[in-house]
């Protein structure tokens, strides 16, 4: 089962023998050794009974591994200094955050509300995508493009946010702290085990969410040719707050998957490269529910 967050796709943990693993293939005979106590002794909770999840993933060779291992001898366990560690995971989170942090305040002062500091916006949103993609699509994690994208969408943030605040005063710093309060109760409701994320959960989160998404387009289009007036689905009234309030749910579900991925690559021994990439991930994400918590604020504020 791969992640539903398109930055882990591509990337999958599991753990064989009773030694923490990347992408590995089972070693053959006998059941795992010193895994008394181990919440992941079974394996991952996206594996079907019995086998590896990533058998038939055709990433399912660790393209870390030695070449021996590649060829069937007994994998070894990379070193304890090459592994994703939770401290990574904060550290390169906090670099691609602050960057956007950095990004969004440096356009905020320097691009006053204005017709060209939109198409700024926009042409930062377009690169950053551009950047996303890329980044999505490589094989290892690449730092230069993750703060590439990160110092982007800083920029097209900024834009957004002071031409929000022009209109809704404080309404950005009302986003920043429900975006704060949704990742914390979704990380309480998610260490406190009160969501299991499971390939059945991935799956249902995962069809809602393309269908959302689908909606979206459907409603862009339809707007951009007048079909839809005052912005169809995602108007300023109520029922674009019961859209908002299902896109901030998608991004809750996309955090639970998040943690999953960092909590299995932390426990599988995955590459401390791989810490950029869960960073990438959350980013995409906290930026996700601060845009729709940004909508919803304006929503709930009013016209002024």
């Amino acid at each position: 089962m791969r992640s539903s967050n398109p930055v882990f796709s591509r990337r999958g943990f599991s753990r064989d023998n009773g030694y923490a693993g990347f992408n590995a293939q089972p070693q053959a005979g006998g059941p795992a050794v010193g895994t008394q106590g181990n919440p992941y002794a079974q394996g991952s909770p996206y594996a079907p009974q019995g086998g590896n999840p990533y058998a038939q993933n055709p990433y399912a060779q660790n393209p870390y591994a030695p070449q021996d291992v590649q060829h069937g001898a007994p994998p070894q366990a990379p070193p304890t200094a090459d592994r994703m560690t939770l401290d990574d995971v904060i550290a390169r989170s906090a670099m691609t955050l602050g960057t956007v942090t950095v990004g969004a305040v440096l356009a905020w002062a320097l691009l006053p509300v204005s017709s060209t500091s939109y198409g700024l916006a926009i042409g930062a949103a377009l690169i950053a995508m551009v950047f996303a993609l890329i980044q999505v699509f490589k094989r290892k994690a690449s730092p230069a493009l993750i703060l590439a994208y990160a110092a982007f969408e800083g920029v097209f943030l900024g834009v957004v946010s002071e031409m929000f605040n022009s209109r809704w005063s404080g309404a950005p710093f009302q986003a920043v702290l429900g975006t704060m309060a949704v990742a914390g109760a979704t990380l309480l409701v998610y260490k406190a085990g009160w969501v299991r994320v499971t390939a059945r959960y991935a799956r249902i989160g995962m069809a809602i969410a393309i269908a959302f998404i689908l909606v979206m387009a459907v409603n862009l289009l339809m707007v951009a040719f007048g079909v839809a007036e005052d912005g169809g689905l995602r108007s300023m009234g109520p029922l674009g707050a019961i859209v908002g309030i299902i896109a901030i749910i998608l991004g809750a579900f996309f955090l639970t998957l998040d943690f999953k991925q960092i909590e299995d690559g932390v426990a599988y021994g995955a590459p401390r490269q791989e810490s950029w990439l869960a960073a990438f991930g959350l980013t995409m994400t906290l930026v996700w529910i601060y845009i729709e918590m940004l909508r919803l604020v304006a929503i709930f504020s009013g016209d002024d």
